[in-house]
């Protein structure tokens, strides 16, 4: 038995000794790591979610917010803008309601990491009722036609969209244009697919439809000559 112990702890103890003494060192290495917290202060993204149907945003709060964290040293480096997330609820926002509070049970951190703070504690944003109308299309023509045609005519079909927007923003009077049409070159009938261009920034489309098709009608100009030959055909015979 003595035998079997002196051959199992001396044999070889000096290299025995040193993975034994490795073996604390990562140890106490890891339990520093988890005992052991750092704090990180972060910029992330704002995000709003659940904007309700009938309103419209007309004032943004800011896009960004500071948040400080604190973690074990294993896990700070971990943690970046990408893995923590603000979120904004306005399920339950009001149109008389300006000022919405911020706090920890909004911000979405990764396992074993706490929110210390977060600034602004609150942000300012307005909302507005919601409203659609139906806009005219107006054709947005370039550049003007070789000598000796004319337009007769131009139709935009659809000549109307879906319009919404924030209440303040939607006027009856203001007009959807196409992207811009150069007939420079034209010499006949033609039917061009065309984008449309909102009046204002702060409107959007209401349907699916993004672009329109434009026919500009297009005739050749009678010369004098063809006028004076076509009014003496129409005059009684002497």
């Amino acid at each position: 038995m003595r035998r079997f112990f002196v051959r199992v702890f001396l044999r070889n103890w000096e290299l025995k000794l040193f993975s034994l003494l490795l073996a604390l060192v990562l140890w106490l290495t890891l339990m520093l790591e988890v005992k052991v917290f750092s704090e990180k202060m972060l910029t992330v993204p704002l995000e709003l979610h659940n904007i309700p149907p009938a309103m419209e945003l007309v004032e943004k709060p800011p896009s960004i917010v500071d948040v400080k964290i604190r973690a074990p040293q294993r896990l700070i480096n971990q943690i970046n803008s990408a893995t923590v997330h603000v979120v904004l609820n306005l399920e339950k926002a009001r149109l008389d309601q300006t000022e919405y509070p911020l706090n920890k049970d909004m911000i979405s951190i990764p396992e074993g990491a706490e929110v210390k703070d977060i600034y602004p504690s609150q942000v300012e944003l307005r909302l507005e009722r919601s409203k659609e109308i139906m806009m005219p299309i107006e054709a947005n023509i370039t550049g003007k036609l070789q000598e000796g045609y004319k337009i007769e005519k131009i139709e935009v079909i659809p000549p109307q969209v879906p319009i919404r927007g924030p209440e303040s923003k939607v006027n009856d009077k203001d007009k959807v244009r196409t992207s811009p049409i150069d007939i420079s070159n034209l010499t006949e009938t033609t039917e061009i697919v065309a984008d449309l261009i909102l009046p204002k920034p702060e409107l959007k489309l209401a349907s699916s439809l993004t672009r329109v098709k434009v026919r500009i009608l297009i005739q050749q100009e009678q010369t004098e000559e063809e006028i004076k030959v076509k009014k003496d055909k129409k005059s009684p015979s002497s």
